[in-house]
Formats: C-alpha cells, sequence, structure tokens
C-alpha cells in the first residue's frame, strides 16, 4: 500500500515539474488568464462546464472566484453550469445531453464573457457543441484538456493542454492550472487589498 501512495505522489510531482518546464502553457495560461481579466472588468461573467470529475473541478474553480481564494476581496461573477440538477434533467430527458450546457449557455452567456470548458479528452459532445455556440456568440473560450490534442483545440481561443494522458494527472493539473488563474486575477484586482505579510 505505501509503495502504491508513493507512486502516486511521485507521479503528481512529475506532472507538476513537466508543467513547470512547459513555457508555452505558461505563456497560455498568462493569455487565458487575460480573457477572464477582461470579462471580469467589462461586466462580463465566467462560465464554466465538464462532466464527473470536471464537473466537480468547475464547481470548486467557481466557488473560489466567487468567495476568495487567497484574501478577502469582492466577489467576481464565475457561474458553474453543472449545479442545477433541475434544468440539466429536463434538457437531457427533453432534448439531448448534448444540448447539456449550449442551452444554457445560449439563455445566460453574452458577448464578451468568458467561457471556461473543461475535458481531459476534449472531446465530450457537450463540452465541443458549447464550445461551438460560444464561438458563434462572439464568446472567449478557455479550454482545459490533456496531451492528445483534441475537438476542443479547434473551438478554444486559448488551450491549456497538460502534459498527461492520465486522467487523475490531469484533473490534478486543471485544478492547480485553475487555482494560479484565480490567483493572477485577485492580484491584478485586488492586490491593493491583500493584507500586509507581518
Amino acid at each position: 500500500m505505501k509503495e502504491l501512495i508513493n507512486k502516486q505522489i511521485q507521479e503528481n510531482i512529475d506532472a507538476s515539474q513537466k508543467l513547470l518546464n512547459e513555457d508555452l502553457l505558461k505563456y497560455s495560461i498568462e493569455r487565458a488568464t487575460q480573457f477572464c481579466l477582461s470579462s471580469l472588468t467589462n461586466n462580463g461573467k465566467l462560465m464554466l462546464l465538464g462532466n464527473g470529475g470536471s464537473a466537480a473541478d468547475c464547481q470548486h474553480l467557481a466557488a473560489e472566484f466567487v468567495t476568495r481564494l487567497n484574501f478577502d476581496r469582492p466577489s467576481l461573477c464565475a457561474i458553474a453550469l453543472t449545479t442545477d440538477t433541475s434544468v440539466m434533467t429536463a434538457i437531457s430527458n427533453d432534448y439531448d445531453y448534448d444540448q447539456v450546457f449550449s442551452r444554457q449557455l445560449k439563455t445566460i452567456g453574452s458577448d464578451g464573457d468568458t467561457l471556461i470548458a473543461i475535458s481531459t479528452s476534449g472531446n465530450s459532445n457537450n463540452v465541443i457543441t458549447a464550445a461551438k455556440l460560444a464561438n458563434e456568440m462572439k464568446i472567449n473560450v478557455i479550454g482545459l484538456t490533456g496531451e492528445k490534442i483534441s475537438k476542443l483545440h479547434d473551438h478554444s481561443d486559448v488551450i491549456l493542454n497538460v502534459p498527461s494522458s492520465d486522467t487523475a494527472r490531469i484533473q490534478e493539473m486543471h485544478i492547480l492550472i485553475g487555482h494560479i488563474i484565480c490567483t493572477l486575477v485577485e492580484k491584478e484586482l485586488f492586490e491593493d487589498l491583500r493584507p500586509l505579510k507581518k
């Protein structure tokens, strides 16, 4: 058991090290942050979507933006499109699960908003359907996925493809990237509110 624990921890460290060495990916994180800042400073919002573990990541990251991550500051408008079970099951039942995010996006999305689409494979039909609609609506799309080229690449303004094909490591790196983006946004918008270190 201890051997497996050590193996899992080491794989996380290795994935983080790969991320640290990927200059293009770090540049893409900066670009993604600029999209978020542009939306949030122009009365726009962030919308997040994904399936399964990625849906949980969406809710986690939306909570960080709305509440706080590093220090007290005003709320930022971020909505996870994965939380309303009545809406999601109605769309899935009455239409199709492929439309579970796009119908929500069509209702609440606006030109200048930013969509954060999280998919370890980058090929989930409902994620791609929403990303295509976002392109039509002039909504910025940030795609978070794994190392393989996917359909999400074709519909993202910036792609954050984690250098791994292991689902668990991809998800761990997605949360790390999400925290980095939120930290950068907080610093850019609210640095004057950060408490001085003693």
